[in-house]
């Protein structure tokens, strides 16, 4: 796996390379970029950039005094794209938010179209009674290891309230676990992954930050699930609303996790909106 060194530490990641357009995929939180592995067999034509974001699942740590809260994600995020040179990304979230405050920050200048796919919005930072509860476990010492212990466990993965809300269609037991080993292995990662939990900006931040995301001109693609227990039905229709040139499209039977409940009809609509013939590689 390539990797890059930024201020943070090293960032791996995947990229397919030729020369189509650049899209960039980012994940959420202990979860890696495998999750767009039923994704991107109907993107031969593009250049997937796929990086292993420092979320509780990477392998990597970071610095030991890097910024690992929202805000230094964010700038991170546009250090990655300026080190890789990427121009005229099209940037692809889901379930993790944080990457739009590219905007907000003033840091959108390599993004050309953003695809926002069931993802955190407005003050839904972290997602949902589960988001806010990993919040409270994280707060007790050793509680958020002991919780990542007890994932270990299939009958935990797929119960309500936990990763039962994150995906209608059950992840293979193999890939959750690569999703949560790091963190529960590896103290140092651990360490990264409290740094973001606990570092949540006030609701009136995130709230000052979504209202500028109107600033982005570009093509917006606004991808939502129909019954998503995380991520409030509204935020879809709400999020298209800010944007100048936004499409909203509601994806049925599926959760939050879209890559993984519908990928033919997630894979569908990013060819839609990112058309080959128009779009050159960054």
């Amino acid at each position: 796996m390539p990797e890059v060194e930024l201020s943070a530490g090293t960032i791996e990641y995947d990229d397919t390379g030729g020369g189509g357009p650049v899209i960039v995929f980012l994940h959420g939180l202990t979860i890696d970029n495998t999750v767009w592995r039923k994704v991107l067999p109907g993107l031969g034509e593009y250049r997937c950039v796929l990086p292993n974001w420092p979320l509780g699942s990477h392998r990597k740590p970071m610095k030991p005094d890097a910024d690992l809260s929202l805000r230094g994600h964010v700038r991170l995020l546009a250090e990655f794209l300026e080190a890789l040179d990427l121009r005229d990304v099209t940037l692809v979230l889901n379930d993790w938010g944080g990457g739009q405050f590219l905007i907000s920050e003033g840091l959108a200048g390599r993004v050309g179209r953003l695809a926002l796919v069931a993802c955190e919005a407005f003050d839904n930072f972290p997602p949902g009674l589960s988001g806010r509860m990993l919040v409270r476990v994280a707060r007790i010492p050793g509680g958020l290891k002991a919780m990542l212990y007890l994932l270990k466990f299939r009958f935990v993965q797929r119960a309500p309230g936990s990763w039962g809300w994150m995906s209608k269609t059950p992840v293979p037991a193999e890939v959750m676990d690569s999703w949560f080993r790091p963190a529960r292995e590896n103290p140092a990662i651990m360490r990264d992954l409290l740094k973001y939990g606990l570092h949540t900006p006030p609701k009136e931040t995130l709230l000052e930050w979504s209202g500028r995301l109107g600033e982005f001109t570009g093509p917006v693609l606004v991808v939502w699930a129909k019954e998503d227990k995380l991520m409030p039905r509204e935020h879809g229709p709400r999020l298209a609303a800010l944007f100048p040139h936004a499409r909203l499209a509601e994806v049925p039977d599926s959760y939050t996790l879209v890559p993984e409940d519908q990928p033919e009809l997630l894979t569908n609509l990013l060819r839609e909106f990112v058309p080959v013939a128009s779009r050159k590689r960054g």
